[in-house]
């Protein structure tokens, strides 16, 4: 089925009322590009992998939208799917496609009149439909990280004689497959300071790649904590699959850098004795922030494993660790990143 992809170059002003206009008209599936920054509260305060740095932004937009390439269909829109019930009907924009750009160049034209919507030019692309489901999984495949095997459900059967632990582990909404640096090199410190029986408290968790592969080498307990509320739904499918108890592996939503409830949560989990280990793989600027509320759920000789840290901020966390009292035992760099180890 062939659907065309209309791209409208206009203002990161502008953005949201146009994106806001396309919906009124019943145009859904929306995507903009731009060059903003992205804030605390658009990234789950920054939990997760990492955060990309962006180019200097130049103000500017390009918001897509797709419709049926006329007689290849009764509906205007690609089909939608809710990844938990299949297809879902949603309204779809009423007339022809002519009939629609002209509604859609109207509603530019009256934004215009209070916002700079800049060149607001339309261009079309025609392409093939495709699986939007599946096909992601074509770049998704098993692989191993430290003797760590990380294997999506659809290779079940995956073979990886390398190594000595499998996860199962399938990318969601939530950060962390495992193959981006940062979890790389968390995984690596993992694998060298982790002892079996230790308590392991997980900060920005994501998909809980670390605190899994924690349970798989021997951990007695998890605690975890992110922002994100995508993580939840993630973490509780990812337990499943790998027949982690909840028990074991327990999370709470909040900010354990300024949350008192959190921290206390945090602190009670570990029978009031502090964790073995802390891990965080996040990015310099927040890892900076946290690293205070460390200290006091770090048994004495506890671990402090730190990641997702470009090495032209690594000062930012070698600061925080001195101000706290932390000792550094080590930095791992790979490509532009590194991975910071501290001991209280």
């Amino acid at each position: 089925m062939e659907w065309i992809k209309y791209t409208i170059d206009t203002t990161s002003a502008a953005e949201d009322d146009i994106a806001y206009m396309l919906n009124s008209l019943g145009i859904i599936g929306v995507e903009i590009e731009d060059k903003v920054p992205v804030g605390a509260d658009e990234n789950g305060g920054y939990f997760g992998d990492v955060v990309p740095e962006m180019p200097e932004d130049d103000h500017l937009a390009r918001i897509s939208f797709y419709l049926k390439k006329p007689g290849t269909g009764d509906s205007m829109l690609p089909e939608h799917y809710d990844p938990g019930t299949g297809p879902v009907d949603l309204p779809e924009p009423e007339g022809t496609v002519e009939e629609i750009l002209a509604r859609v160049r109207e509603g530019i034209a009256e934004i215009g009149t209070y916002l700079n919507v800049g060149p607001a030019t339309i261009t079309a692309e025609t392409t093939e439909e495709e699986d939007w489901v599946n096909n992601w999984k074509e770049h998704f495949h098993a692989f191993v990280v430290e003797g760590v095997a990380v294997v999506p459900s659809w290779e079940e059967n995956e073979e990886l004689p390398e190594a000595d632990v499998t996860l199962r582990l399938d990318p969601g909404t939530a950060f962390g497959t495992g193959q981006h640096e940062s979890t790389r090199l968390a995984l690596k410190a993992l694998r060298k300071y982790l002892k079996p029986g230790d308590r392991l408290l997980d900060i920005g968790t994501g998909s809980g790649i670390l605190g899994l592969a924690a349970m798989k080498c021997g951990a007695k307990m998890v605690f975890s904590t992110d922002l994100d509320p995508n993580v939840p739904a993630a973490l509780k499918e990812n337990l499943a699959k790998n027949g982690i108890s909840a028990e074991n592996f327990r999370f709470v939503l909040g900010n354990i850098a300024d949350d008192a409830s959190v921290q206390y949560k945090a602190l009670k989990a570990s029978d009031g004795e502090g964790y073995d280990i802390v891990c965080a793989n996040i990015i310099a600027e927040i890892l900076a922030g946290i690293t205070p509320a460390v200290p006091p759920l770090l048994k004495k000789g506890g671990v402090y494993i730190t990641s997702g840290i470009l090495q032209t901020h690594a000062q930012l966390v070698r600061d925080a660790m001195a101000e706290t009292g932390l000792t550094i035992l080590e930095e791992t760099p790979m490509g532009e990143w590194e991975s910071i180890t501290a001991r209280k």
